[in-house]
C-alpha cells in the first residue's frame, strides 16, 4: 500500500466522505443459534462477528467472584482478515484490545445479578479495514443485549483521527496507516465515556473537538444498534402472532352419503333373505 498524495481534496476524503461522516454500517442480530446472543456487523469494509455465552458456571472455579459475575472478552483477528496472512492465535495487540474492550463494556452490565458466574464475549474479525476494536465493541454490545444480559444501556464506539492537519471521523485503512493521530472512544447512551485511547499528537483544542466529533459519531451508531435490535424482536413478535395454518377439511357431498347408506340397507336386506 502506497501513501496517497492527499487525503482530503476540496473537503472530500479519498473514499468520498466528508470529514465528519461515518462509513456505511449494517447490523444483523441473532445470527448464531448456539450462542445466547450474537451479532454480525459490516462497518465499511470491516466484517466482525460477536457471540455471547452466559451467564454460566465459571471454569476454572478459582476465578469465581462470590458477589458478582466476571466478564471475559476475547478479541481475535482471523488469519485471512488482512492482506498479508496473520499468524493464528493471540498476540500482544489482541490481548490489549481484549482488555480495553472488556473494560469498556463491564460498567454497563449488572454483574451483581449473577454471582459466581461468567459472561463470555467472543469477537472474531473476519475482514479488517481499520477501527476493528471500535467495531468489535459495537458488535459485542448488541450481542449482549440479544443474549438478554441486564444492562444499563448500549455501548457505542467510534474513532477520530487527524490527516493532512484536519480531524476526520471514523478512519479508513489508509487514513489509519498514514494519519497523524488516532483516538478511539466508547461511550454509553447517556454520554458516559468508557474507553478513550490516543495514538499520535493533538493540540488541546484539537483534542476537545475530537471528543465532540467522536461523541456525535457514537450517537449515530447507537441509533443503528437500537434499530437493529428493534427489527430483530419485531420479527420474533410477528412470527409468534401468525395464526397456525390448519388443514382444510374436504366437503362431504350429502348425496354420496345418502347413496352409501341406501346401498348398505339393501345389502343387509338381501343377506337377511
Amino acid at each position: 500500500m502506497t501513501k496517497p498524495e492527499s487525503f482530503i481534496t476540496n473537503g472530500i476524503r479519498i473514499d468520498g466522505r466528508k470529514p465528519e461522516e461515518i462509513r456505511p454500517i449494517t447490523i444483523e442480530v441473532g445470527v448464531l443459534d448456539r450462542a445466547d446472543g450474537s451479532c454480525y456487523i459490516e462497518h465499511g469494509l470491516n466484517k466482525v462477528l460477536a457471540a455471547v455465552y452466559g451467564p454460566r458456571e465459571v471454569h476454572p472455579r478459582h476465578m469465581q467472584k462470590p458477589t458478582t459475575a466476571i466478564v471475559r472478552f476475547r478479541y481475535n483477528m482471523a488469519s485471512f482478515s488482512v492482506e498479508e496472512r496473520k499468524r493464528p492465535g493471540p498476540d500482544r495487540r489482541s490481548v490489549e484490545v481484549s482488555k480495553v474492550s472488556r473494560e469498556a463494556l463491564e460498567p454497563v452490565i449488572f454483574t451483581e445479578y449473577f454471582p459466581k458466574s461468567s459472561i463470555d464475549v467472543f469477537v472474531e474479525v473476519l475482514q479488517a479495514d481499520a477501527g476493528t476494536r471500535t467495531v468489535g465493541i459495537n458488535a459485542a454490545s448488541v450481542a449482549l443485549a440479544d443474549a438478554g444480559i441486564p444492562m444499563r444501556g448500549l455501548v457505542s464506539a467510534c474513532a477520530v483521527g487527524k490527516v493532512d492537519g484536519e480531524l476526520v471521523l471514523d478512519l479508513m485503512k489508509e487514513e489509519d496507516n498514514y494519519g497523524e493521530a488516532d483516538m478511539p472512544l466508547a461511550m454509553t447512551q447517556t454520554g458516559e465515556i468508557t474507553l478513550l485511547q490516543m495514538d499520535g499528537n493533538l493540540t488541546p483544542e484539537e483534542f476537545e473537538k475530537a471528543i465532540e466529533m467522536a461523541q456525535e459519531g457514537c450517537k449515530r451508531i447507537y441509533e443503528i444498534q437500537r434499530n437493529a435490535l428493534i427489527e430483530r424482536y419485531k420479527r420474533d413478535i410477528e412470527t409468534e402472532e401468525e395464526p397456525l395454518e390448519t388443514p382444510e377439511e374436504e366437503p362431504v357431498e350429502v348425496e354420496t352419503v345418502v347413496e352409501n347408506e341406501a346401498e348398505e340397507e339393501t345389502s343387509e336386506e338381501v343377506e337377511s333373505e
